[in-house]
């Protein structure tokens, strides 16, 4: 006989259950659910294989891509109705990786969240880094995408150069939540370094956001699973990027529970 049930909690809906069985109470693991579907272990044991193939460690320079053109192999998108950001090949003086750089350039009225994702490129525990640039002047944030599905679901590391700040958003149906935040000492160059990085320690997968080398912050979520990769920038932003870099980490967890001794 269930005698009690509902409680919410965070970050989805959680149902506690007591049941009532000869006299004895019976608390059940509450149960909960995500507006982003969680992976079965049989569709995470499908996606770890399929990384062990090969073929996802990737390094884009832009180098050979012309001029004045979005580069080659990406897609761009956005979370909302606004207008599609630029994207395009630039050359830039101070590029890491000289000669080009990917200018982007929005010019959202409202929130939004623009993106620029690799085409064909699904990673299950993603390790990507990006350099990118803020001009003086233009303002705005900018930083990388990972386990996006569509325009409206994705995680996103977010810089804001101006303001020295970071954040880890996810959006789930075109709504975003702040995961984690903090301040970043930025170190004193035109370009930095963003890199993000999905790993796991015994059952708790959790995603690290370092900026310049530092570990900034790092945020557990049990929802982010096989997706595609790319750049982000928010709401009126111009930002340069370069030298983005992704490779696939191997997690050490364990596909099925061990068994009971």
């Amino acid at each position: 006989m269930v005698i009690h049930s509902s409680q919410v909690g965070s970050p989805g809906l959680a149902t506690l259950v007591v049941w009532l069985v000869a006299g004895t109470v019976f608390l059940l693991e509450p149960t909960r659910t995500y507006a982003v579907p969680r992976e079965t272990q049989e569709e995470k044991a499908a996606n770890l294989k399929q990384q062990a193939k090969g073929g996802l460690f990737q390094q884009w320079l832009f180098d050979q891509e012309p001029l004045g053109e979005q580069p080659h192999g990406f897609i761009r998108a956005v979370s909302s109705e606004e207008s599609l950001a630029e994207w395009v090949v630039q050359h830039h003086p101070t590029a890491p990786s000289p000669p080009h750089v990917v200018a982007a350039l929005s010019t959202c009225r409202q929130l939004c969240y623009q993106v620029l994702l690799a085409e064909g490129m699904q990673y299950e525990y993603p390790d990507v880094s990006v350099r990118l640039h803020a001009p003086p002047g233009t303002g705005g944030s900018g930083g990388v995408v990972v386990g996006a599905r569509d325009r409206k679901n994705f995680y996103a590391a977010i810089v804001d150069p101006a303001i020295q700040h970071v954040r880890f958003i996810r959006l789930s149906n075109g709504v975003a939540t702040i995961l984690g935040q903090a301040t970043v000492n930025l170190k004193p160059i035109d370009w930095h370094t963003l890199r993000v990085q999905r790993n796991t320690i015994i059952s708790k997968d959790f995603i690290e956001v370092f900026v310049d080398g530092t570990l900034a912050l790092s945020v557990e979520d049990q929802t982010l699973g096989l997706g595609q990769v790319g750049f982000a920038i928010s709401d009126k932003t111009a930002m340069l990027f370069d030298s983005f870099h992704a490779v696939p980490l191997f997690s050490h967890r364990p596909i099925s529970p061990p068994p009971a001794y």
